[in-house]
């Protein structure tokens, strides 16, 4: 082997040993932050499951009032909140909610509102009608934001811009699974059918509680929360599949430079153990012919 070659192949071995601290590095933080995501979706299920059983309560166990929120409309028209990553080197967690996202809209007419960098760009760059936005970072949107979106989008929806609204992220399920999946926001009758095909328990209906001022005013103020605190959850999980998506990728990109530097060494020292043969072998005929 030359020793040109032989010193492109050194070269080659510093190059993926450098890459292999960034991956390395990036994987630890990745796992530092998993920890603490996951601690937070965890932490804001039990809020979205009790405001979700509040509002089925009020709308089956109180038959005398038509909110806009619980009647289907005529309105073909879709909103999906997408939400996906800021970054990449995440393996396949955008891509697979973008996969998923074509299935789920194949036929509809839609708009998107967009949370997360990744998603603003892929849908921008589609042409794809957008809601807004002003939600570009997933990572930075608190739940006070997630009340001005859930404002927003019952506005619009109040005023007949779209007939159904629809959110899809992606599910943490383990460490090693992150599965994008939707959920029905609005209209409710849309979410009720969701929850009786995914067999949820049905209850009976009740009318033994008294609002004030009255059930309907405050179902509809309770609409709003609810959209929130389910985007606010949505939001945490998202992140804690992103997280562990890229801690997963960066793990298998450390273990591959790895094997790559291994199988590297190995070419070269046998390369050069060769060549020091070779300048041995041609030593000892020069000195044999003299």
């Amino acid at each position: 082997m030359a020793a040109g070659n032989m010193k492109a192949v050194k070269l080659r071995i510093k190059s993926v040993q450098n890459t292999m601290q960034i991956t390395k590095a990036m994987q630890l933080v990745a796992a530092s932050k998993l920890r603490k995501a996951k601690e937070k979706a965890d932490n804001s299920k039990p809020y979205f499951k009790i405001m979700r059983e509040t509002l089925i309560d009020i709308a089956k166990g109180n038959t005398d009032f038509q909110s806009p929120y619980t009647k289907q409309v005529e309105n073909d028209k879709w909103l999906y909140i997408v939400i996906a990553g800021d970054r990449g080197l995440a393996g396949g967690y955008n891509s697979n909610l973008f996969k998923f996202m074509e299935s789920e809209t194949k036929g509809r007419d839609y708009m998107v509102l967009p949370v997360g960098k990744k998603s603003v760009e892929y849908f921008q760059h589609r042409g794809v009608e957008i809601f807004t936005d002003d939600f570009a970072e997933v990572a930075s949107i608190s739940i006070s934001e997630c009340f001005g979106i859930a404002k927003l989008i019952c506005n619009a929806y109040s005023k007949g811009k779209f007939g159904h609204v629809l959110l899809c992220y992606t599910e943490f399920v383990s460490m090693m699974t992150q599965t994008p999946r939707s959920t029905s926001l609005l209209p409710l009758a849309d979410f009720e059918a969701e929850a009786e095909a995914a067999g949820e328990e049905k209850k009976p209906v009740r009318d033994l509680i008294l609002y004030e001022p009255d059930s309907e005013t405050v179902f509809n103020a309770i609409v709003p929360e609810y959209l929130a605190g389910l985007l606010y959850t949505a939001i945490n999980v998202s992140v804690a599949s992103e997280l562990a998506a890229r801690r997963t990728a960066m793990e298998a990109a450390t273990d591959n430079a790895g094997e790559m530097i291994e199988k590297l060494s190995l070419y070269y020292n046998r390369a050069r153990q060769a060549s020091i043969t070779q300048e041995i072998t041609e030593i000892v005929a020069g000195a044999e012919g003299n």
